[in-house]
């Protein structure tokens, strides 16, 4: 596909009639990014059904690096959910850590990821390319996609 078929909504505000939610992490990201094909077309079908796409704030740190396609980044940011890290977010992440036995650093930005996904609206998707973490971290709520 070319750059360019997947069309963003016009804005990131929050959508009070969605369908649901599509969580990216980093790779999920990386790959809208790069384009690949079958990421594109989970993501135009999840908006056709009326879901959002959103991003962890952190996500875009972690999936940013010195061959990032900035400009494509920054177009598919502009119709992105992106969700803030605040206190409450670092805290709840740092539970779901402790409750699940997971620590250190390999864990927590997943974890706030996790944490942001458990509180989209319903039913919630995650492509993610850590299937294994990511559902230990989301329980049931959120259902995974291995990419």
């Amino acid at each position: 596909m070319a750059h360019g078929k997947l069309t963003p909504p016009a804005s990131r505000r929050p959508n009070t009639s969605s369908q649901g939610t599509v969580v990216l992490d980093c790779q999920g990201l990386s790959r809208l990014v790069e384009d690949s094909a079958p990421v594109v077309a989970l993501v135009a079908e999840a908006r056709a059904r009326g879901m959002e796409v959103a991003v962890s704030a952190l996500t875009i740190i972690e999936a940013t690096h010195r061959k990032t396609d900035r400009a494509r980044l920054s177009w598919l940011l502009s119709g992105i959910r992106i969700e803030h890290v605040d206190e409450m977010t670092a805290k709840a992440a740092s539970a779901l850590l402790i409750d699940t036995g997971l620590h250190g650093h390999k864990y927590a930005i997943d974890a706030v990821v996790a944490e942001m996904a458990a509180r989209q609206p319903a039913p919630v998707v995650m492509l993610t390319s850590d299937a294994d973490d990511m559902s230990t971290l989301c329980g049931p709520a959120v259902r995974i996609i291995a990419i």
